[in-house]
């Protein structure tokens, strides 16, 4: 078959059957064979479309199946008009729609976009890409724009709500495919895209997405989280400073040092665990989820188990969720009463049960233990802890490592323990700043473009964004990468060694200014410095070795 034609009539039945009669006519005189189904009658199936040159569709703006095949979309008026003209072979230009997020909603989501807009433009593609970055999604895209797609893009490392796209085709995968070879990732989801069934696909709609689900579903509950810890973090040292470290005592009460304390320490805190657990249990099982597992979040607020026991309880309420969800079959006349009534009652019983009974103790216990033995570490064991946290800061830059470090040392901040977070901004902020550096002392070991990027890179590094290091650390990554770890290694040693404090999880200098925001802050600022000078230094030594082969 050359032409397979779909027409979509609505009310203009009639003219529907003069076009299909008029392209008939036409792919006669052309000598080509042609196949027309008509509002799904007679439809035509993926076996018959992949065996069509050419797919026609008119007046389909929402019908995906020519997304990724050569095809045309025009209007009934047209085909009427000139239907010759209709069935000349489609051009290669797709049209494609993407989101882009990471969990801090920061670096990572707008280079992924970057990404793919430079992949579409090499490929000859059309492509809008929709940020869902820190203060929400940028430049959204429209419903007609979604209607008109060939093929939805997903590049995220969080949650992304997929109904708006049900029927498309769709293919997910995570930021670093996007930054790494834009190219390449577009291509493979013109190959493996499929139809998107909307919300309930949204937990696995790739291979991809479903191998490393866990990590995604935690840093989409990290990424909800953070914006409460980072409020309250600032309020209660706001607190601290207007009223002492006693701002919360009766004594202040109806003070402005005691009412930002409550704010911040009261309720933005208090809601920490509650919207770790929720939001987990949201990437997992969806809105049904959401209930479930923040009143297991709740719940392990209120036993001592903190972070861990919210990330428990998360993953308890997503999983239950969503296999109450697959077992439960009502028919269609009641499967509405389950996103509303069933699932999130069954979902919170069972997981509040088993966070009393059974889960909720044991998590208390260990997270009581390992908040001592962070409290209690000094010398070689506080290095070494610094050490580590700082190394996987510049391992990866944004990646699965650093990310995990700074899930770690963000979650110890609802125990009151800040020492690991000092340790893991200083060592963040570290490889970008010490390129910056290296650009400036080493000038002759880069060329004019690094110098330039330089410049961009220490003004990330002051806002605590890693990524900034990541244009250098691509080019050369077996020399690159040691030395931004060697320095962060320091940086975080030196920090923990000093007992350096940071109440605040984001925001680089900017929030060393903030009082008691860091305790300990001349030996904080050393730190930084040490680990900054060693990058600079360890990047001149090893582009020295790598010039002089």
């Amino acid at each position: 078959m050359d032409i397979a034609a779909i027409i979509r009539a609505g009310a203009r039945s009639t003219q529907a059957l003069l076009a299909a009669e008029a392209l008939r006519q036409a792919a006669r005189r052309q000598g080509r064979s042609i196949e027309i189904e008509i509002d799904k009658q007679p439809a035509l199936d993926e076996a018959a479309l992949s065996k069509a040159g050419l797919i026609l569709l008119v007046d389909c703006a929402d019908d995906a199946r020519g997304a990724g095949r050569p095809a045309r979309r025009t209007t009934l008026d047209a085909v009427l008009a000139d239907p010759a003209a209709q069935l000349e072979a489609a051009s290669d230009t797709l049209s494609i729609v993407a989101v882009t997020g990471c969990p801090t909603g920061i670096a990572h989501t707008f280079m992924a976009a970057e990404g793919l807009v430079q992949g579409a433009k090499a490929l000859g593609h059309a492509i809008r890409v929709e940020t869902q970055g820190s203060v929400g999604a940028q430049d959204a895209l429209t419903a007609a724009e979604i209607a008109a797609a060939d093929l939805v893009l997903i590049a995220a490392d969080t949650q992304v709500a997929l109904e708006r796209f049900a029927g498309k085709r769709l293919f997910a995968s995570g930021t670093k495919a996007a930054i790494g070879d834009g190219q390449a990732l577009i291509r493979r989801a013109i190959d493996e895209a499929r139809p998107c069934a909307g919300a309930a696909q949204a937990a696995e709609p790739s291979r991809e997405k479903s191998k490393d689900g866990p990590y995604k579903h935690l840093m989409t509950g990290v990424s909800f989280m953070l914006p409460f810890v980072t409020a309250g973090g600032i309020l209660i040292a706001l607190a601290f400073a207007l009223g002492g470290i006693y701002a919360f005592d009766d004594a202040h009460k109806g003070t402005l040092a005691w009412s930002l304390f409550q704010i911040g320490a009261k309720s933005a805190f208090a809601l920490m665990v509650p919207i770790l657990a929720g939001y987990i249990a949201y990437s997992i099982a969806d809105r049904p989820g959401i209930a479930p597992g923040m009143v297991g979040g709740m719940l392990a607020a209120g036993l001592g188990a903190g972070f861990l026991g919210g990330i428990v309880a998360g993953f308890i309420a997503g999983y239950l969720t969503r296999e109450l969800n697959r077992r439960i079959r009502l028919g269609p006349q009641l499967d509405g009463l389950k996103p509303v009534l069933i699932l999130p009652v069954l979902g919170t019983l069972l997981t509040g049960l088993l966070m009393l009974y059974v889960v909720g103790q044991p998590v208390a216990s260990l997270l009581a233990a390992l908040t001592s033995a962070l409290k209690g570490m000094q010398g070689g064991s506080a290095l070494l802890l610094g050490a580590i946290l700082g190394a996987m800061m510049a391992f990866d830059m944004g990646g699965p490592v650093n990310k995990a470090a700074y899930a770690f040392a963000t979650g110890l901040i609802a125990s009151q323990v800040y020492t690991p977070m000092a340790a893991v901004m200083a060592a963040g902020m570290t490889p970008p700043l010490g390129i910056a550096l290296a650009t400036r002392l080493f000038a002759d070991r880069f060329s004019a473009d690094e110098r330039e990027a330089g410049k961009a890179a220490g003004v990330l590094g002051l806002a605590f964004i890693s990524e900034g290091a990541i244009p250098f650390a691509a080019r050369d990554p077996l020399r690159v990468i040691p030395a931004l770890m060697a320095g962060s290694a320091l940086a975080g040693a030196i920090s923990m060694s000093v007992g350096a404090e940071l109440k605040v999880p984001h925001g680089g200098v900017f929030v060393l200014p903030i009082p008691n925001a860091v305790e300990h802050l001349g030996g904080y600022l050393a730190a930084l410095a040490a680990g900054t000078t060693l990058t600079a230094v360890m990047l001149r030594l090893l582009k020295q070795a790598a010039t002089n082969r």
